[in-house]
């Protein structure tokens, strides 16, 4: 689906380096600032248990996983949405994604530096929504100055309604809020969806901690009483032992040594469920004996949609599609045996699909 979430933060909070563990685009990370300019993008796979245990019984030639796209963001600065340390650039390159992780500093250590001159987790994330939400104003008033115009016109009814809509953006951005706080209808949303708005992606908070607050500390702490209000997840994650896991070709070493952390998971994995979560998808398999593929469509995609992520005659054609539930596949152990005890349901162009479903379309084009 081509989506991608976009890794930002100041310089040296640990962007890259968490980067370079999700990803195998290996990005440069140094103690400087402005390591990265270009935009690093990394093709991820998406951790899914559901997916060996359907290969167990399939036997397929090949597993295929899902994915999402992570792009790391060069370190935004004061002043970025003024065009300070590249800003402009940066700036656009977040525009350009679906969703933002925000990767904050939570450690203490001299030998790292930080591009403020000391560790304060809530002043960071201060500096970069500010200068989200200031661009995002510039690009609210610019509409604004024209829409307006034509809203003064009684006839203009769409125009007034997109000037009521931009109001509400600008008097959120105006108060230092950001646009995602703005509620709207779906209709309202689609009004100005062409405005793309920085701070109207959906968001999660990394804490970058080290070894010694894997469950947290005082500046994690700090930040999820100022998120509490934001409808945004947090992560607690020592990018340095991530780097260290990623290095690790042994699933035997990798399991020894998180057994030693007192962790079930490599935190990137969370991260990369919880970024799959943040873009609102969900997952539906094929089974066959060629491959079992994991397809990513949207949570409340309809048949005719999950069909055409395949191929778009597959939705242009849709006939019916035939659905097994996750659960029953495993627990009866063929398509035969579900069919046979009428598990495998015929659904139409109104089925929605659920996270999990195994399905196999009918289309004629």
């Amino acid at each position: 689906m081509g989506l991608q979430c976009g890794i930002v933060g100041l310089p040296n909070v640990g962007k890259s380096t968490l980067f370079n563990c999700l990803s195998n685009a290996k990005a440069v990370a140094a103690n400087f600032p402005f390591c990265t300019i270009e935009p690093n993008i990394g093709v991820i796979s998406v951790p899914d248990d559901r997916l060996a245990k359907l290969a167990a019984i399939a036997n397929p030639q090949k597993i295929v996983p899902a994915t999402i796209e992570i792009v790391d963001i060069a370190g935004l600065v004061k002043g970025a949405s003024k065009g300070e340390g590249l800003g402009n650039q940066f700036l656009g390159n977040i525009r350009d994604t679906n969703a933002i992780i925000h990767v904050l500093r939570c450690f203490d250590n001299g030998n790292v530096i930080h591009v403020e001159g000391h560790v304060d987790p809530l002043r960071d994330k201060d500096i970069i929504d500010t200068e989200l939400q200031l661009k995002d104003l510039e690009t609210v008033e610019k509409r604004l100055s024209k829409v307006s115009k034509a809203a003064k016109v009684g006839s203009d009814k769409a125009a007034q309604k997109e000037n009521e809509i931009l109001n509400l953006y600008y008097n959120c951005l105006s108060a230092g809020k950001s646009a995602r706080s703005v509620i709207l209808s779906d209709e309202d949303k689609a009004i100005v969806a062409d405005l793309h708005l920085l701070t109207v992606k959906p968001i999660l908070y990394v804490c970058n901690v080290d070894e010694s607050s894997l469950k947290g500390n005082k500046y994690t702490d700090l930040v999820k009483a100022a998120v509490k209000d934001e409808n945004a997840e947090v992560l607690i994650i020592d990018a340095g032992i991530e780097a260290e896991i990623s290095q690790m070709e042994s699933p035997e070493d990798r399991k020894a040594f998180l057994d030693d952390l007192g962790l079930d998971e490599p935190g990137v994995n969370k991260l990369i469920k919880a970024a799959y979560h943040l873009l609102n998808l969900q997952t539906y398999f094929t089974v066959g004996e060629i491959e079992v593929r994991a397809w990513t469509i949207y949570k409340g995609d309809r048949a005719p949609q999950a069909a055409g992520v395949i191929h778009t005659d597959f939705e242009k054609g849709f006939i019916k599609a035939e659905v097994i539930a996750y659960d029953d596949f495993i627990r009866l152990g063929s398509e035969a045996a579900c069919r046979e005890v009428g598990k495998l349901m015929i659904q139409g162009k109104e089925y929605v699909v659920k996270d999990g479903d195994i399905m196999h379309f009918r289309f004629n084009v």
